[in-house]
């Protein structure tokens, strides 16, 4: 599973009070599941809730929401564009320690694609492909950027 490395990785690059404090941030796996169909291949997905803890953390929870939405937005986007998933995708839970510090619980339910294949010699191959990224909905498939991207030009597509 890729995707608790590569938020845990986010976080600590996006967040300065944990670039000094890496402790501060403990992640953990609840409720996983392997998902596998009776298919030519035996790909399967992982579907997990993930959790992250922030201890002691000194900061505004708005510091650590912004990466983490930014981060959900590639990687699991259909917690966002999914109104039945965004509202119950994300959820928190706070203790207040005192007026410069909180305990911060963050869960997000994950899910990873594996792909089984085969080389080019029949052996197998595992991959986690990327997320499907969304097209920006206001982008004609008609327009195109100009030479250097310094202007725009139309375009009528052959029929």
């Amino acid at each position: 599973m890729n995707k608790p490395t590569s938020l845990r990785a986010h976080l600590m690059a996006k967040v300065p009070e944990l670039k000094d404090n890496p402790d501060r941030l403990q992640v953990f796996i609840d409720q996983g599941n392997v998902r596998c169909t009776a298919a030519a291949t035996l790909s399967w997905e992982y579907a997990y809730t993930l959790q992250l803890i922030l201890l002691d953390y000194p900061g505004h929870p708005d510091t650590v929401m912004l990466p983490l939405l930014a981060w959900v937005r590639v990687h699991q986007n259909e917690l966002l564009a999914n109104l039945d998933n965004a509202k119950e995708g994300l959820q928190f839970e706070a203790d207040i320690i005192d007026k410069s510090k909180v305990d911060l619980s963050i869960s997000l339910p994950l899910t990873e694609r594996v792909v089984i294949g085969q080389d080019e010699a029949g052996n197998p191959t595992i991959t986690h492909p990327a997320e499907p990224q969304a097209a920006l909905a206001f982008l004609d498939p008609a327009w195109q950027a100009g030479a250097q991207g310094t202007g725009s030009e139309w375009y009528l597509p052959d029929e």
